[in-house]
């Protein structure tokens, strides 16, 4: 009876969840980051207080999570990514919430988003006042990637593109192995795993594991060697570069309990 009972509290929480995190984008969309716009005229000072004010929503959301009992979050092998200057961060993508985990990890986080949240209702004025990347258009791209890291913002990407299912196997798309040689980057790998899986691809939110899933991170302090930017065989190095991450990445996440 009690599990019934705690089963069916966190698929209430978990649309609790869903609903203030649309209403807090609205809210921040309307209201906050538009104050900040007409305060702050120095459009780089903005972007940088819109993004710290992100980060620490985003830290507030994560702690109502875990007080609502939802997740029990272990983050304290990426502490580290606090103090990280001018870092491409590189992570594997298991649920939902990833990039809202590394945002509120990362005081100055850049991040390539996809075309249509800068269409979405609740989320278009905050991707638009942080000055998240597009990945609309591939030269630009690319561009905006380097511009970001030489600012000393750290840039969060997922090699895989999108979530990844429980049962499918790591595959890395070569976008991030070929920002990260194009911009000579430094680059901070991390691992995360959610277990018992949720929130994953193609799974409806209220779809919930039977036990509360726990959520971790846990930063590598070694990455793949990066080669160096050479016009000539840039496209090998690429392809080898982002073998080389995939494998990196499955045995690291195998050795990750």
């Amino acid at each position: 009876m009690l599990q019934q009972l705690n089963y069916l509290w966190r698929v209430i929480a978990t649309g609790l969840c869903f609903a203030l995190f649309g209403v807090g984008g609205l809210l921040l969309s309307l209201f906050v980051l538009p104050v900040q716009r007409l305060v702050i005229k120095d459009t780089k000072a903005q972007k940088a207080t819109a993004r710290k004010t992100v980060h620490y929503t985003f830290k507030f959301f994560i702690a109502f999570m875990q007080f609502v009992g939802i997740f029990k979050f272990d983050l304290q092998q990426a502490k580290q990514l606090k103090a990280l200057n001018g870092h491409l961060v590189m992570a594997n993508h298991p649920s939902l919430i990833d990039v809202v985990v590394l945002i509120s990890l990362i005081p100055n986080a850049d991040c390539v988003v996809k075309t249509h949240l800068f269409n979405n209702v609740f989320l278009k004025g905050v991707v638009s006042n942080t000055g998240y990347i597009s990945n609309a258009d591939p030269a630009d791209l690319l561009n905006d990637c380097e511009a970001s890291l030489k600012a000393g913002n750290n840039l969060i990407i997922f090699p895989q593109g999108t979530r990844t299912k429980p049962d499918e196997d790591l595959r890395f798309q070569r976008g991030a192995a070929n920002i990260a040689i194009r911009c000579q980057a430094k680059v901070t790998s991390v691992m995360l795993k959610v277990i018992p899986s949720t929130l994953t691809k193609n799974v409806p939110w209220y779809r919930i594991p039977k036990t509360k899933a726990h959520f971790s991170a846990m930063v590598v302090e070694h990455s793949p060697t990066l080669p160096e930017n050479n016009m000539s065989k840039t496209s090998k190095d690429v392809r080898q570069y982002n073998r080389d991450l995939e494998t990196f990445f499955r045995e690291e996440l195998s050795k990750y309990g």
